[in-house]
């Protein structure tokens, strides 16, 4: 089978799952969004079973790849450093990678109801305890495991609310002034 054929079917998988949601992710709307013949994704996903577990792949590439650049940026400098990147990651998951974290997020309700999906998507959310405690260290803070967790849990607890949009949730939960919200975070795990 041809490999950009299928990474373009599970790309459009992706833009499915970001337009329409879980309930939306079907072979023939995979075909429609990669504008290939009808038929096509079912060619090379025979089940839905089969799509979902293409796309979770695609979207552990795709987080595989963020996570290699972030690993290879200059480590954040002193506080103010990580607060950069903290705002950086959380307005790259509001603007261009929206789409693969609705996705992904759409994914994590499937894998609640289907534990072998679950295995495919654990590298994603696992990976970014480790990232996050270099990232502290790297600025300097005086890290430990346990805010390592309270950190990363906040960052992902986030998501959701900024990719919702709620402009009354946004303000409740400090999510309209990134800086803010990053420079609050730290001050209540080091403060």
């Amino acid at each position: 089978m041809n490999p950009d054929r299928r990474n373009r079917l599970r790309d459009a998988a992706i833009a499915v799952l970001n337009e329409s949601g879980g309930r939306g992710l079907t072979h023939r709307a995979v075909d429609a969004a990669a504008e290939v013949p009808s038929g096509t994704a079912k060619n090379y996903f025979p089940t839905r079973d089969a799509l979902l577990g293409a796309v979770a792949g695609r979207c552990v590439e795709l987080y595989s790849e963020v996570a290699e650049r972030m690993a290879a940026a200059p480590a954040p400098r002193g506080r103010e450093g990580l607060v950069a990147l903290l705002r950086g990651l959380l307005e790259n998951a509001a603007g261009p990678g929206r789409p693969r974290l609705l996705a992904y997020l759409e994914l994590q309700s499937e894998a609640a109801r289907k534990p072998w999906l679950s295995g495919i998507l654990d590298p994603i959310g696992a990976s970014d305890f480790a990232a996050f405690e270099h990232a502290q260290r790297a600025a300097g803070l005086p890290v430990t495991r346990a805010r390592t967790r309270t950190l990363t849990l906040a960052l992902h607890a986030a998501l959701p609310h900024l990719l919702a949009e709620g402009p009354e949730t946004l303000a409740a939960a400090g999510l309209d002034d990134l800086d803010a919200f990053a420079r609050d975070l730290l001050a209540s795990l080091y403060d």
